[in-house]
């Protein structure tokens, strides 16, 4: 038997080789797998010493703990996270990765076992997105494992594989928003301008109350949303802590909204701004099926999600001069990514702004030759302007 500083070799009644070997507390640990040669054990013999010396070594017996069970204890931690991200993620670990990783033991699993799995789930169909997503949750949850000294290292290094393609972001003219403020039923009028204008998402509005409003300033304060989480409704924390904010509406919005608030928003400073028709909270789903899609129809921009409006209120900040920093906060982004994104489609479509502007500039002219005194609600729409007593014509 040939013994190191901390292990040892031994030859096995079978001819093979096996290593034993003692950490830094005192415990003997014998290797899951025996050698063919004294010379192979002795360099696994090293191999270990070295993880050992670096922090890099895990206990094999901890390795042999299946995906499974180290998911389950993983997932017991995730508290601290929101209903809708624990839903979320409960569904991709149970759908996607328990199916081909659970019964896996956790240092069975190695870059091309993720690999395969990938390819497996493009063959299957699985959006790209949603490939990400999981790949994603994987490595945070093989991460965790790697702090916790079941894994010395994490076998999600394939590259670009957490990254998502970038969303398709559609936008509205001012015109169409207009357009589509009028195809869409009254109640919900102001909802879509605020939301063509603000860029608040659909559970910052559904989730708005009305002491957060502001009338007298323009200004919208966020500081909750709306969350659906395994079809229960309930109000929750905003998505980042960059979400709470406050923002000014523009002439057009508030106009709107103010005539909203007096005719359909609940009673009482707790009220919903934009409750469902019988009350509660409106729900999207329904609303999609049963007011968007057949206003979008009528309004000529069939297809649009009601999220481009928010792509919409973006663009048009940034056609108004908005810096990054600026379109960071009325937009609630964390980082300055989904910013400098917004910023570099308007670069490319100066030609596409330079018309639009042309169209605001013939309706606030046409606009200005009109008798009637303030112009309608579609007029105002159109040109962001509205008249005040005493303005000059």
């Amino acid at each position: 038997m040939s013994r190191r500083r901390f292990g040892s070799v031994r030859r096995l009644p079978s001819g093979r080789w096996q290593v034993r070997y003692r950490t830094s507390d005192g415990r003997q640990h014998t290797a899951q797998e025996t050698f063919a040669t004294k010379t192979d054990a002795t360099r696994h013999l090293a191999q270990v010493e070295t993880d050992l010396s670096r922090g890099q070594w895990s206990n094999p017996r901890l390795g042999r703990t299946t995906f499974a069970a180290w998911a389950t204890r993983w997932e017991a931690t995730t508290v601290n996270l929101r209903a809708n991200t624990q839903a979320a993620y409960r569904n991709l670990l149970h759908r996607y990765l328990l199916p081909t990783f659970g019964p896996i033991p956790l240092a069975d699993l190695d870059a091309m076992a993720v690999r395969s799995w990938l390819a497996h789930l493009e063959r299957e169909g699985v959006g790209a997105s949603t490939r990400a997503k999981s790949y994603r949750l994987l490595s945070r949850i093989l991460g965790t494992a790697i702090e916790s000294g079941y894994l010395t290292r994490n076998p999600c290094t394939i590259r670009g594989a957490a990254a998502e393609p970038a969303p398709e972001m559609r936008f509205t003219t001012v015109a169409e928003v207009a357009a589509l403020g009028d195809a869409i039923p009254r109640r919900f009028r102001a909802l879509v301008l605020v939301a063509a204008y603000t860029g608040l998402r659909w559970g910052e509005l559904a989730g708005l109350r009305v002491r957060r409003v502001d009338l007298l300033h323009h200004r919208i304060t966020v500081a909750e949303q709306l969350l659906e989480v395994r079809g229960q409704l309930a109000v929750g924390p905003t998505k980042t802590v960059a979400s709470q904010r406050t923002v000014t509406l523009p002439t057009v919005a508030a106009e709107a909204l103010a005539e909203h608030l007096s005719v359909y928003a609940e009673a009482g400073p707790d009220g919903l701004v934009f409750p469902a028709e019988r009350g509660g909270p409106i729900r999207r789903s329904n609303f999609t099926r049963r007011v968007w899609i057949p206003a979008t129809r009528a309004a000529g921009v069939e297809g649009l999600r009601f999220h481009d409006l928010r792509h919409t209120a973006a663009t048009l900040a940034v056609a108004a001069g908005a810096s990054t920093r600026e379109l960071m906060v009325r937009m609630g982004h964390s980082s300055s990514a989904a910013a400098l994104r917004y910023q570099h489609v308007m670069a490319g479509r100066d030609a596409a702004i330079a018309a639009g502007l042309d169209e605001l500039v013939e309706a606030a002219s046409a606009r200005s030759e009109d008798p009637v005194a303030g112009g309608s609600g579609t007029r105002v729409a159109r040109t962001g302007r509205h008249r005040r007593k005493g303005d000059r014509r």
